[in-house]
């Protein structure tokens, strides 16, 4: 892809288009936030609308200069930009190119590790939680957040039978020589500790759940039965994937003296999505977990956490993996639910369009995940006929999911809470629908005042997910990351 390209493209996680010089802290940050995401790009003469104005052929060498020094000065520890000038249809664009570093996390000097760390979320520069400093001071030493030690609880308190259970099923033991190459278990001065791999697994986190429902019609104003699955992850994985079979088509084909039964949407693909959500989400996100949502018009699976830091939708596409969770990595692919590094994506797509679906939009919006299977309209049911139920019967868990009255909740009644339906799954799909968004649809869509209405979209501009465009009268918002066609 050109450097033209990307430009059309828009900002991203590894570009950001200026139509000059930016003030100098902006600069820095930008720096510093590709250096401890995915490296990036920062292009001088370019406008708001993308069109590609250039920089003075006078004015050159001075900005590199400039930048450089700029750079150099107020980043710890260092970094040295690579600058150089691109001509575009004869107009010369300056590029200042930061790519990712290996002694994270870099900061504004001035500032300090704790104020002064920015990573890169979406199209905008963000200042790092402690959370995150730490996550990229685990990334510089190569370790990642399931392999240490989680000392809240200790191993000989902890039930082990249903991961046990998994893994006889599959034929294999898991004793405690298996605990230890797996890194379920860590030894510290002579004694075991279980891992934070382990304790997840367990579903022993709160925050290790999944949210499942199915909503009437095309978007999340009323729903007619929601699930919450906890206990083991892997139980968690086939309790949602029925839940998916449970509120999608079934369609039955006789061929010759045989009946062969098969799901509009195709099972492996789902099955790998579902997988893909449970291994890379971010798991040191203790607020929140994986929605799953099924409308009349698509299937959503929603993630916690973006792409790891040092990968892009590009890079993610052309097969590059990079595992955030280890531990639970190695399990699934000791347990077979995992064929091959890196193939997930591109199996997903192209299982749908062998089946003839079109391809599922898979974005990274903000610090989540975001994948939507487009269900077949011919077979997809009316909002107000129940789904085609499947012999398909979730797995019981030691934890019962949260029961379901599948009565509908009429408008008035619902709860727009942050705790029961997320606002930019919403307003998500309300821009699905409708391509931008308004103070005013926010509040019609929540039932809200405008105060609150301006705080969610504000927030969400902040986090990445958003962006605002005009003015006045004729601010409106639309989706930050583009979708993959």
């Amino acid at each position: 892809m050109t450097l033209y390209d990307q430009i059309q493209l828009g900002e991203s996680k590894t570009l950001e288009l200026k139509q000059q010089l930016p003030r100098h802290e902006q600069i820095v940050q930008t720096a510093i936030a590709f250096a401890n995401t995915a490296g990036g790009k920062l292009v001088l003469g370019v406008d708001d609308q993308r069109n590609v104005i250039g920089i003075a052929e006078e004015n050159i060498f001075t900005l590199q200069d400039q930048i450089t020094a700029i750079i150099m000065d107020r980043c710890y520890p260092p970094l040295l930009p690579e600058i150089y000038i691109t001509n575009i249809d004869g107009k010369l664009v300056l590029v200042v190119e930061i790519f990712r570093g290996n002694l994270m996390p870099y900061y504004l000097k001035a500032a300090g590790k704790n104020e002064g760390t920015y990573i890169r979320v979406g199209a905008t520069n963000r200042k790092a939680s402690l959370t995150h400093i730490v996550e990229l001071e685990r990334q510089r030493v190569n370790r990642s957040f399931d392999e240490e030690i989680d000392t809240e609880f200790s191993l000989d308190t902890l039930d082990l039978s249903s991961l046990k259970i998994h893994f006889s099923a599959y034929g294999k033991p898991l004793d405690e020589q298996k605990l230890i190459n797996l890194k379920l278990v860590q030894e510290e001065q002579g004694l075991l500790f279980p891992t934070h791999g382990l304790t997840i697994l367990l579903g022993l986190k709160e925050h290790v759940a999944v949210k499942c429902a199915r909503f009437k019609g095309n978007d999340m104003s009323v729903f007619v039965d929601r699930k919450e699955y906890q206990g083991d992850l892997l139980t968690q994985l086939a309790n949602t994937e029925a839940f998916i079979k449970n509120h999608i088509h079934l369609h039955g084909e006789i061929r010759g003296l045989q009946r062969t039964d098969t799901y509009e949407l195709p099972e492996a693909a789902l099955r790998e999505a579902l997988i893909n959500a449970f291994i890379h989400r971010d798991y040191t996100n203790y607020g929140r977990d994986i929605k799953v949502g099924v409308y009349d018009d698509i299937v959503n699976i929603v993630s916690p956490g973006g792409f790891p830091n040092t990968l892009t939708l590009q890079s993610i596409r052309e097969g590059r993996s990079e595992i955030r969770n280890r531990v639970i990595a190695r399990v699934f692919k000791e347990l077979g639910y995992i064929e091959q590094w890196g193939s997930g994506l591109g199996r997903i797509k192209n299982i749908c369009l062998a089946t003839g679906l079109k391809a599922p939009r898979i974005e990274e919006q903000g610090d989540f995940v975001d994948v939507e299977f487009y269900r077949p309209q011919k077979l997809s049911a009316p909002s107000d006929t129940a789904a085609i139920p499947s012999d398909t019967a979730a797995i019981p868990s030691d934890t019962a999911a949260i029961p379901s009255d599948t009565a509908v909740i009429p408008p008035d009644k619902r709860r727009n809470s942050e705790t029961e339906v997320e606002p930019e799954l919403a307003i998500r799909h309300y821009l699905h629908q409708h391509t931008t968004i308004t103070v005013r649809d926010v509040m019609a869509l929540f039932s809200i005042k405008e105060s609150r209405a301006r705080e969610i979209l504000r927030n969400y501009v902040v986090k990445g997910i958003l962006e605002k465009r005009g003015s006045a009268r004729n601010t409106h918002y639309t989706l930050a990351s583009p979708a993959i066609q």
